[in-house]
Protein backbone atom coordinates (compact mmCIF):
# COMPACT_ATOMS: atom_id res chain seq x y z
CA UNK A 1 0.00 0.00 0.00
CA UNK A 2 1.19 3.51 -0.79
CA UNK A 3 1.20 6.12 1.97
CA UNK A 4 -1.66 8.58 1.22
CA UNK A 5 0.64 11.60 1.77
CA UNK A 6 3.15 10.18 -0.73
CA UNK A 7 0.38 9.31 -3.21
CA UNK A 8 -0.79 12.94 -3.26
CA UNK A 9 2.66 13.92 -4.59
CA UNK A 10 2.73 11.42 -7.44
CA UNK A 11 1.74 12.29 -10.99
CA UNK A 12 1.68 10.38 -14.25
CA UNK A 13 5.09 10.80 -15.92
CA UNK A 14 3.44 11.11 -19.34
CA UNK A 15 0.47 13.41 -18.71
CA UNK A 16 1.36 14.96 -15.32
CA UNK A 17 -2.15 14.30 -13.96
CA UNK A 18 -2.51 12.96 -10.39
CA UNK A 19 -2.41 9.23 -9.76
CA UNK A 20 -4.78 7.09 -7.72
CA UNK A 21 -4.65 3.51 -6.50
CA UNK A 22 -5.97 0.97 -9.00
CA UNK A 23 -9.33 -0.50 -8.05
CA UNK A 24 -9.71 -4.23 -7.43
CA UNK A 25 -11.74 -4.43 -10.67
CA UNK A 26 -8.95 -2.78 -12.66
CA UNK A 27 -6.34 -5.14 -11.20
CA UNK A 28 -8.54 -8.16 -11.84
CA UNK A 29 -9.12 -7.15 -15.47
CA UNK A 30 -5.39 -6.58 -16.03
CA UNK A 31 -4.45 -9.86 -14.38
CA UNK A 32 -7.04 -11.74 -16.42
CA UNK A 33 -5.55 -10.28 -19.62
CA UNK A 34 -2.02 -11.07 -18.39
CA UNK A 35 -3.02 -14.69 -17.71
CA UNK A 36 -4.38 -14.90 -21.26
CA UNK A 37 -1.03 -13.64 -22.60
CA UNK A 38 -2.62 -10.52 -24.04
CA UNK A 39 -0.68 -7.75 -22.27
CA UNK A 40 2.29 -5.83 -23.61
CA UNK A 41 3.56 -2.77 -21.76
CA UNK A 42 4.17 0.54 -23.51
CA UNK A 43 7.82 -0.39 -23.95
CA UNK A 44 6.77 -3.40 -26.06
CA UNK A 45 7.63 -6.10 -23.51
CA UNK A 46 5.13 -8.83 -22.70
CA UNK A 47 3.83 -8.73 -19.13
CA UNK A 48 3.89 -12.25 -17.67
CA UNK A 49 3.60 -11.78 -13.91
CA UNK A 50 0.31 -10.92 -12.22
CA UNK A 51 0.11 -7.42 -10.77
CA UNK A 52 -0.28 -7.03 -7.02
CA UNK A 53 -1.05 -3.33 -7.17
CA UNK A 54 -0.88 -0.32 -9.39
CA UNK A 55 -1.39 3.37 -9.85
CA UNK A 56 -3.73 4.80 -12.45
CA UNK A 57 -3.87 8.40 -13.71
CA UNK A 58 -7.18 9.98 -12.73
CA UNK A 59 -7.98 10.25 -16.45
CA UNK A 60 -7.42 6.46 -16.78
CA UNK A 61 -5.93 4.58 -19.68
CA UNK A 62 -2.87 2.91 -18.16
CA UNK A 63 -1.71 1.31 -14.96
CA UNK A 64 1.75 1.79 -13.47
CA UNK A 65 2.68 -1.36 -11.54
CA UNK A 66 3.67 -1.39 -7.89
CA UNK A 67 6.46 -3.93 -7.30
CA UNK A 68 7.48 -4.78 -3.74
CA UNK A 69 5.74 -1.62 -2.53
CA UNK A 70 7.57 0.62 -5.02
CA UNK A 71 5.61 2.38 -7.78
CA UNK A 72 7.29 1.90 -11.15
CA UNK A 73 6.63 5.28 -12.78
CA UNK A 74 8.37 4.69 -16.09
CA UNK A 75 6.27 5.30 -19.19
CA UNK A 76 7.71 2.17 -20.81
CA UNK A 77 6.44 0.05 -17.89
CA UNK A 78 2.86 1.36 -18.10
CA UNK A 79 0.30 -1.35 -18.79
CA UNK A 80 -2.72 -0.40 -20.91
CA UNK A 81 -5.96 -0.94 -19.00
CA UNK A 82 -8.30 -3.40 -20.73
CA UNK A 83 -11.57 -1.86 -21.93
CA UNK A 84 -13.47 -3.86 -19.29
CA UNK A 85 -11.40 -2.29 -16.54
CA UNK A 86 -12.08 1.21 -17.86
CA UNK A 87 -15.82 0.53 -17.95
CA UNK A 88 -15.79 -0.93 -14.42
CA UNK A 89 -13.81 1.97 -12.95
CA UNK A 90 -16.45 4.49 -14.10
CA UNK A 91 -19.37 2.70 -12.49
Amino acid sequence: MIDPEFLRLLVCPASRVPLRMATPAELAACNQAIAAGAVVNRGGSPVAAALQGGLVPVDGGVLYPIVDGIPILLTTEAVPLPATAKANSKS
